[in-house]
């Protein structure tokens, strides 16, 4: 149910779905998937973490390699960048980030998502801080730069502006990451 919700939103936008509607893609009623989910806004909730559930899993994969830190950097831009315009994931993000501003409950469920995503990444740099093999400044300030640069990058790509692609935005975050870590 959930990884249909995903595509019905990423094809059509949240503000275009309708219960009715998804229930007749999923072949159930609109009253089933209320009694699960309540609104809309609790079925991106849903879908959202349904996505990020299996991205973490990735994460924690990635965290357990035995690679040298720069390669595990690479690895980890590569998973949090969309993989093109409209990329799934991204659009219920943008869906999310819209209504957030107004709603203390998806707020705290962005910032608990984003948590996950921030120590990641915070253990990577500081794994290759103490490997010798970043020169950082502060871990907690150069993580919370890079993942803006990387959202930044990632909204353009997934919305298909002109001459975003993900190619282009893995490049500049490598770029990005690279002056930040101080490697050559």
């Amino acid at each position: 149910m959930l990884e249909e919700a995903v595509t019905a939103i990423a094809e059509d936008g949240l503000a275009s779905l309708t219960m009715a509607g998804l229930a007749d893609r999923l072949g159930t009623s609109g009253g089933h998937i209320l009694y699960y989910f309540g609104s809309k806004d609790q079925l991106l909730l849903a879908a959202l973490r349904w996505s990020e559930d299996r991205l973490s899993g990735e994460r924690a994969a990635l965290l357990g390699r035995r690679v040298r830190p720069p390669r595990m950097l690479d690895l980890f831009l590569g998973l949090y960048l969309p993989s093109g315009a409209r990329d799934p994931r991204w659009m219920l993000w943008l869906e999310l980030w819209a209504r957030t501003a107004g709603n203390d409950e998806l707020r705290s469920a962005q910032e608990e998502i984003d948590r996950g995503w921030s120590d990641d990444l915070e253990t990577i740099l500081r794994r290759g801080a103490d490997a010798g093999a970043f020169a950082l400044g502060d871990a907690a300030s150069d993580t919370s730069e890079l993942l803006a640069l990387l959202e930044g990058l990632s909204t353009r790509v997934v919305l298909g502006l002109a001459g975003a692609t993900r190619e282009d935005a893995l490049a500049t975050a490598r770029r990005a990451a690279t002056r930040l870590t101080g490697t050559a």
